[in-house]
Order: structure tokens, then C-alpha cells, then sequence
């Protein structure tokens, strides 16, 4: 199919598509990529070897990944994703792209995002999940209580999306989970200068995690269910 149709505007329509302002601007939207597009963007998805989220480089994905990223950061969808949560002229800010294909059970605790971030976007990209809350995205009103759930959690499947607008109260987080949880995150920063921070950080994690990769896999895998911190 032609890379041009994976994001469409009306999906966004749907009458499941969940809109919340309370305790914070969320959204949460079904159905987002087309069923045809299932090959390609499994194909060209990149092999990361080691855990976590890696700064987008276009050299290291297949052409749908590509086309997909460049659609998700268009001006014209974050004015979309604005629009419902409440922010204006949210494609103004500079967008960070990360991608993650595996996960360590140190993931996933409870936080807000830091102060740099304007509003996150994700969506998931698994062909399918283990039947568990393990690894399922819950919004929370709590940040020491990952069972304080606002909305049914989120299975991180093929075309589903979550957005939400950075507050002091924007808790987010799931439950341990180790193995492969594919999804693309794209985060509208208040600065260049975060963007161009975050960057560099994300590249010498992943220079760590290449070196070090058996230490971060045991590094917190005992975490507490409910562990937190602030962004």
C-alpha cells in the first residue's frame, strides 16, 4: 500500500475514541493504522538488541517506519492531537522521535514526563499480547498507586495511540514486563535545546546499554509494582 494512507485523519473520528481533560488532557484512540500495513511496518521495524527507547534514525528503518514518522510529526496531525487536548498551535514545537522494540522489567514506572515536554504521543505496534496487564499503559490520578487507573489500561496492539498533555499530574506508567512491546514515541518539547539534550542523552544510553547491556537487564528488575518517580 502506498505509505501515504497510513495515518488518516478521520480515524481519529471514531466513535470509540476517548477524550478526557480530567485529572488531565488525554486521549486515547482505537484503530489508527491500516490492517494492510501490518507487513510492511513489522518488516521494517528497527532490530533494536538492547532494551529501552533509542532516538529515530530513518537509516536504521524501513521505508513505512519512515513515512510513518514523518506523518505522526507533520504540523498538520499535531494540530489534530491539539485540538483535543487543549493545546494551540502544538506542531510550533520541535518533535522528538523514539522508538523501542524491547523492554526490561525496570520499565514502565509511574511518572508525570519531565517539564521539557509539551504533550507524547505512542503508538504501539505489536501484532499481539500475552494475555496479562503486564506492560499495558494505565493513566492514573495517583503516582504511588499504579492500580489508581482513570481509563481501562491500554494493550499496546498494532494501531493503537495514546496522547496526552504534560501536567505536574500526568501519571502514566504499566506493570513490569520483560520482552518485545513495539512502539513509537513522539514527544513535542518546549525547546531546541531539550530536543538536541535528549538526543545526545538517548544515543550514550544506548552506547551504555551496548556495553552494558546483562547490567541494565538486572538493574530494578525487582521493582516495586508501584514504583514512581517525578519525569
Amino acid at each position: 500500500m502506498s505509505p501515504d494512507a497510513l495515518l488518516d485523519p478521520a480515524r481519529l473520528e471514531r466513535p470509540d475514541t476517548l477524550v478526557r481533560h480530567t485529572p488531565f488532557p488525554f486521549m486515547v484512540a482505537h484503530g489508527q493504522l491500516p490492517d494492510e500495513a501490518r507487513g510492511d511496518l513489522d518488516r521494517d521495524f528497527p532490530r533494536y538488541p538492547s532494551a529501552g527507547f533509542f532516538p529515530w534514525d530513518p537509516a536504521e528503518c524501513g521505508p513505512s517506519i519512515n513515512a510513518l514518522v514523518e506523518q505522526l510529526t507533520a504540523p498538520a496531525f499535531a494540530g489534530l492531537i491539539g485540538q483535543r487536548l487543549g493545546i494551540a498551535d502544538l506542531g510550533q514545537y520541535p518533535t522528538l522521535v523514539t522508538l523501542c522494540r524491547l523492554l526490561n522489567k525496570r520499565h514502565g514506572t509511574i511518572h508525570t514526563d519531565s517539564k521539557s515536554k509539551v504533550a507524547t504521543a505512542l503508538l504501539y505496534l505489536n501484532p499481539q499480547w500475552p494475555d496479562t496487564s503486564d506492560g499495558c499503559l494505565r493513566f492514573l490520578d495517583k503516582i504511588d498507586d499504579i492500580d489508581a487507573t482513570v481509563v481501562p489500561e491500554l494493550p499496546p496492539l498494532y494501531g493503537e495511540l495514546a496522547v496526552f498533555r504534560r501536567c505536574d499530574n500526568s501519571f502514566h506508567g504499566h506493570l513490569p514486563y520483560e520482552g518485545e512491546r513495539r512502539v513509537i514515541q513522539v514527544a513535542w518539547l518546549t525547546s531546541e535545546e531539550e530536543k538536541l539534550r535528549k538526543t545526545r542523552r538517548g544515543k550514550f544510553s544506548r552506547l551504555f546499554k551496548k556495553l552494558f547491556g546483562k547490567l541494565d537487564t538486572r538493574y530494578g528488575a525487582d521493582r516495586d509494582r508501584n514504583a514512581a518517580h517525578r519525569d
